[in-house]
């Protein structure tokens, strides 16, 4: 019990915060003309995150941690990234998205994989904090946690999914979108910053 209280507390604890995974999969669900169109950009994050989780836990968070050329090269391509997506968000027009310029499938699976996995502070979250605190865990406690953690994971994507949706329905009009929209890349181009002064 202690270790599936302990995988929910560390996956809300790093998931809450806004990033770029959660705005991108908010925003397709507020974007996209009915709720199943969503679907693959929420249904991608939540993989890529499933895979970072498992990943962490069975070891490879000390590979990346213990080379800095590797955890300099993450962060250099994710400041980069980062920055393209906050100007892409910033020139986003919801409204007219909704006429039909939406992404489709493909394109949104193509850009949750992006922003899952050239995300190098979700990365070195979930390899550093979900990867060591699972070390001390053994057998089906181990996998508890796991469990625990990509199901919290799960939850959060969908959730954001239908928050999405149920803001379209309110404001038909695209206008909180648009400044949330404008909150976002501000917030991702800051993300970008602090990477950049972590990094010197």
């Amino acid at each position: 019990m202690e270790a599936v209280l302990h995988g929910i507390i560390l996956a809300f604890g790093l998931i809450l915060p806004l990033g770029v995974q959660n705005v991108f999969v908010f925003s397709q669900g507020a974007t996209q003309q009915s709720l199943l169109r969503a679907v693959p950009a929420t249904v991608t994050a939540a993989v890529c995150d499933t895979l970072l989780i498992l990943l962490a836990v069975l070891g490879l968070s000390m590979v990346v941690l213990q080379f800095e050329w590797l955890r300099v090269g993450l962060m250099s391509a994710g400041i980069l990234f980062l920055l393209y997506m906050g100007y892409s968000i910033w020139r986003t027009r919801p409204a007219a998205m909704r006429t039909g310029k939406a992404l489709n499938g493909k394109q949104q699976i193509v850009f949750a994989l992006s922003v899952s996995l050239l995300n190098p502070h979700a990365i070195l979250d979930i390899f550093g904090v979900i990867g060591t605190s699972a070390l001390r865990y053994t057998g089906f406690e181990q996998f508890l946690f796991t469990a625990a953690c990509i199901i919290v994971s799960w939850l959060w994507f969908i959730g954001l999914m239908l928050a999405g949706s149920t803001m379209q329905r309110i404001d038909d009009s695209g206008r909180l979108m648009n400044i949330f929209n404008k909150c976002s890349a501000v917030f991702i181009w800051g993300t970008a910053v602090y990477l950049f002064f972590g990094l010197i």
